[in-house]
């Protein structure tokens, strides 16, 4: 059997926010086409430690690799920093991330958002980077929303948009952060559509979710974090149907409405 790459690998990070340490010494390994979900309550360190991923956040202690390429570091501890800007740069472009809020440019028209990046940051040309947020558009399903504005959007929409944005990048990976949290339930479920369709083109994706099911449905791998260590991790399977730690089985019975 092939030994699939490792696309993105952390290897015993640590986060801290002066003296709060918010990431206490954390293994993630995705490979290619791997969904991991990243669940666990509030305050569990789970959107830090994605944002740590792609060096939103700087991380004071560990190691990060992105295809088997360390992240350069200068400096120890509190004083640590990314030590080189290109790499960081050519890292970051390949990790789009998606985020809960949107972000989107409210004066620029949903297919200037898509095409931004690609030709100010990756200097692309700008007839092809049409074609492909036209292609990304309509894959998410708002082909026809093109030429409005934001604010012209749903909720779903928008999210939706954001996602064609990320994937007009055309990363090695997706990052998303609790991307259907900011919706209603019922704008909730085109966004979990397009990312199960997206799980099964056999993305790899790291989707930080308060959603339970979608995390089953879609996920490889899923990691349990409470107070910033992975309290369990596995299979679906693993994680929800053979759950061995009382944390996550009282977290489990926190999720399930009804």
């Amino acid at each position: 059997m092939t030994d699939i790459p490792s696309v993105l690998e952390i290897r015993g990070l640590h986060k801290s926010y002066g003296e709060l340490e918010v990431i206490k010494g954390v293994d993630v390994n995705a490979k290619r086409g791997d969904v991991i979900s990243l669940i666990g309550s509030s305050g569990s360190g789970k959107s830090t430690l994605l944002r740590c991923c792609n060096l939103l956040e700087e991380s004071q202690q560990g190691e990060i690799l992105f295809k088997g390429e360390p992240i350069k570091w200068s400096g120890t501890d509190r004083n640590r920093r990314p030590g080189d800007a290109k790499q960081i740069i050519r890292i970051r472009t390949n990790l789009s991330m998606v985020f809960q809020q949107f972000n989107l440019w409210s004066h620029m028209t949903i297919l200037e958002n898509v095409m931004e990046a690609p030709v100010t940051v990756l200097g692309r040309d700008r007839a092809t980077v049409e074609e492909k947020a036209r292609h990304y558009l309509d894959k998410v399903g708002i082909g026809d929303k093109c030429d409005v504005y934001p604010a012209q959007l749903s909720g779903g929409q928008q999210q939706r948009a954001a996602i064609a944005r990320a994937l007009c990048m055309e990363p090695e990976a997706l990052l998303f952060d609790e991307p259907t949290s900011a919706l209603d339930p019922e704008l909730e479920q085109e966004v979990i559509q397009v990312i199960k369709d997206l799980a099964a083109e056999g993305r790899t994706m790291l989707i930080v979710t308060h959603d339970m099911d979608m995390a089953a449905d879609i996920s490889t791998h899923i990691i349990f974090l409470h107070k910033g260590l992975i309290e369990e991790e596995g299979t679906p399977d693993q994680v929800f149907a053979n759950t061995q730690s009382d944390r996550l089985r009282s977290f489990l019975k926190s999720t399930r409405h009804g």
